[in-house]
């Protein structure tokens, strides 16, 4: 049974490189000119597909390490380098490279003011933005070693509450603009990336540890 701190470092983990804050920006841009009531439905279809997405990956995630014959110790490295790289896009206020490409992310913002009506719902804000690689994989991270029917239940409520944020954030993006501002947005996204960043040393740590590279 995992202990409170481990469930809030889990949470925590997920929560930012869901990133619920930095998706208001990339919301309001791809749902300009949308109606309270798609603007809504936007939202919904957009958290459902993340969430059916990252439970695949729950699911099936531990299976496929071991088909790939990846042991969780090698894992826990490459997962914690890409998640220093996403603390580093953070701190950086650069735009999140394991989100999307730079080509995915003008394409994105531009489709809405060129008037195309594709469903933004589908991408980019349910794959990549927010099940996006650095998701996918900090929730391989926490399946890579095999865990019981407590731990996946617990890795569930960890995601459906960080994808719960993003409904809020979404759904109260021009409000957590105008009290924010961009500014803001900014700054609780730097901090979080120092969070993160101290997160992925860990990861890597208990990789090394795993391997016996380093004494536990």
């Amino acid at each position: 049974m995992p202990t409170a701190s481990e469930i809030v470092t889990t949470f925590l983990a997920i929560f930012i490189v869901v990133d619920p804050f930095g998706i208001v920006p990339f919301f309001i841009s791809l749902t300009a000119g949308f109606d309270a009531r798609r603007r809504r439905a936007t939202i919904l279809k957009a958290v459902v597909i993340a969430f059916v997405v990252l439970l695949l990956f729950i699911l099936a995630g531990s299976a496929l390490l071991r088909f790939l014959g990846i042991q969780p110790g090698s894992f826990y490295i490459a997962g914690g380098i890409l998640l220093f790289l996403v603390s580093m896009d953070l701190l950086f206020g650069k735009p999140g490279r394991t989100k999307t490409s730079p080509q995915e992310s003008v394409q994105a913002v531009q489709r809405p003011a060129q008037g195309e009506r594709e469903d933004v719902s589908i991408f980019p804000l349910a794959v990549p933005m927010l099940a996006g690689p650095g998701t996918i994989t900090t929730i391989l991270l926490y399946v890579s070693s095999g865990r019981g029917l407590v731990e996946i239940s617990i890795l569930v409520a960890c995601v459906a509450m960080a994808l719960a944020c993003a409904v809020l954030t979404m759904s109260l993006s021009a409000a957590f603009l105008r009290v924010l501002g961009r500014t803001g947005v900014s700054v609780i996204e730097r901090i979080m990336g120092i969070v993160l960043a101290g997160l992925a040393v860990q990861f890597v740590f208990d990789g090394l540890v795993r391997l016996g590279v380093l004494a536990g």
